[in-house]
């Protein structure tokens, strides 16, 4: 009888044990860190989540940018020191340098770098039907780098990007938008690619916006990383100071709150393995950011 309860009881664990208690999921970040004020967010969105072991973050350029500096990736690449030493990351987590530039349009079109190299590393770690994840907040260059070297990793690794538009009446994306003209190249290949992706469109984040004075007062002398958060939303070069879109916290908030979106699989690119974000619950989706982040401010030494 203590044996069948035992078996019993082990079944029950199993089945319903809750997803918030299961092994965290093994992710690289890739972000353009300098570019604007929402990576930042998101960044420690990530480092407060427990469902995520984040191996890796990269920093990815912006060279493309109207305003870019004259070294964005290593300036995004600065940032994420920065952060790291604020978030007291301690080696837990890789900081890698990513692409300089976009991809080239002949030739070797990969832009070598230990971003790329180390997407390939873990990529090949994966065992037989494991995904390596990737979150990218930017251009796509060190994922689409990786992926033109190795060709291998297509099957090894899942990407979850914010990126393009996409108008779903018509079936029809658009790829104007600023991440995907960072670095066209790297967005054909992917696009043209069978890599699973997961894509929240910039058409259905615009909604997302948040009010300086409500942030301020949720992270405000909570811990020197919020001050910094705040700084770095008021000091940014672009106007917008009362009210910013927080773009790349939308894609975080849908992974873990699938409850909160909808997300379709889409027969409109030549991969046939991408899937599609809309409808977001843009109130949730801050609120729950806003929390979690304040939350793990309160944590840090």
């Amino acid at each position: 009888m203590k044996k069948v309860f035992l078996i019993s009881f082990g079944l029950f664990l199993t089945y319903f044990h809750p997803v918030g208690a299961q092994s965290p999921r093994n992710i690289i970040l890739d972000a353009d860190t300098a570019n604007e004020v929402d990576d930042l967010y998101a960044i420690v969105r990530c480092f407060a989540a427990p469902e995520f072991n984040i191996l890796a973050l990269n920093a990815t350029q912006w060279q493309s940018s109207q305003w870019a500096t004259a070294e964005s990736m290593e300036d995004s690449h600065r940032l994420n020191l920065l952060l790291a030493s604020y978030l007291n990351v301690d080696g837990k987590t890789e900081l890698r340098r990513g692409g300089h530039r976009r991809m080239y349009d002949w030739g070797d079109k990969a832009v070598h770098s230990a971003a790329a190299y180390k997407i390939i590393e873990e990529a090949r770690r994966q065992n037989d039907g494991e995904k390596l994840m990737i979150f990218a907040l930017g251009a796509l260059t060190n994922v689409a780098s990786a992926l033109f070297i190795a060709p291998d990793i297509a099957s090894k690794i899942n990407v979850y990007w914010l990126g393009s538009t996409f108008d779903f009446e018509k079936n029809i994306s658009g790829r104007n938008d600023f991440n995907a003209i960072m670095d066209p190249q790297a967005l054909a290949l992917l696009l043209s690619s069978q890599v699973e992706m997961h894509i929240m469109p910039v058409s259905e984040v615009g909604q997302m916006t948040s009010n300086f004075k409500e942030v301020k007062q949720q992270l405000e002398n909570l811990h020197p990383l919020g001050d910094f958060l705040i700084q770095r939303w008021f000091e940014h070069i672009d106007p917008n100071r009362k009210t910013r879109t927080l773009w790349d916290l939308a894609i975080i908030e849908a992974y873990l709150h699938p409850e909160w979106v909808t997300e379709e699989k889409s027969d409109a690119f030549e991969n046939k393995n991408i899937f599609l974000y809309r409808d977001i619950d843009t109130k949730r989706f801050l609120e729950d950011a806003m929390s979690k982040i304040a939350e793990k401010l309160k944590g840090l030494e």
